[in-house]
């Protein structure tokens, strides 16, 4: 029963924590909402609602899907009609008992090009598309640099506010 007790305080906490988020947000607390925020934040994105697959804008006009993984699968969720490209906030590779909300790597994927390569091998196209290694590896911009989304000090600055 003491652990029942424990549980219901935590939960009571993390309401708390969660009704705090939503104000700063205005928007429900949940991971996809989060990363949606963070990433408009810090990469000026102008985010739009109800547009299947689209959460928003790059400033270059760039239609763009937002994750957040709170663990680096190797999977997308794709769609032949768009966006043009994803952008994936990703905690660390390695499973972990609990799933913590932390940053650890940016991948901006162009997803047309992912979706050519899927096709290429025959693979699904879809919820869970699995993606090669070698693709993120290619579309990693956060910590590495990458010359194709080249981040600012203060993006990498605000990026490493969520580190794991």
């Amino acid at each position: 029963m003491n652990e029942l007790k424990r549980v219901a305080e935590l939960i009571e906490e993390r309401n708390r924590v969660d009704a705090a988020l939503s104000a700063c947000i205005r928007r429900p607390a949940l991971t996809g909402h989060l990363g949606d925020w963070i990433a408009a934040q810090i990469f000026g994105i102008e985010l739009r609602q109800g547009a299947k697959g689209v959460d928003g804008r790059l400033a270059d006009g760039r239609t763009v899907n937002i994750r957040w993984n709170l663990k680096r699968d190797n999977l997308l969720d794709l769609r032949e009609d768009g966006p043009d490209v994803c952008l994936v906030l990703s905690g660390p590779k390695a499973a972990a008992e609990t799933r913590p909300m932390v940053i650890d790597a940016v991948y901006l994927f162009d997803a047309a090009q992912v979706v050519a390569d899927l096709r290429a091998r025959g693979r699904k196209i879809g919820v869970a598309s699995s993606v090669r290694q070698e693709l993120w590896e290619a579309a990693e911009v956060y910590p590495r640099h990458n010359p194709s989304f080249v981040l600012t000090s203060e993006q990498r600055e605000f990026l490493a506010l969520f580190a794991g």
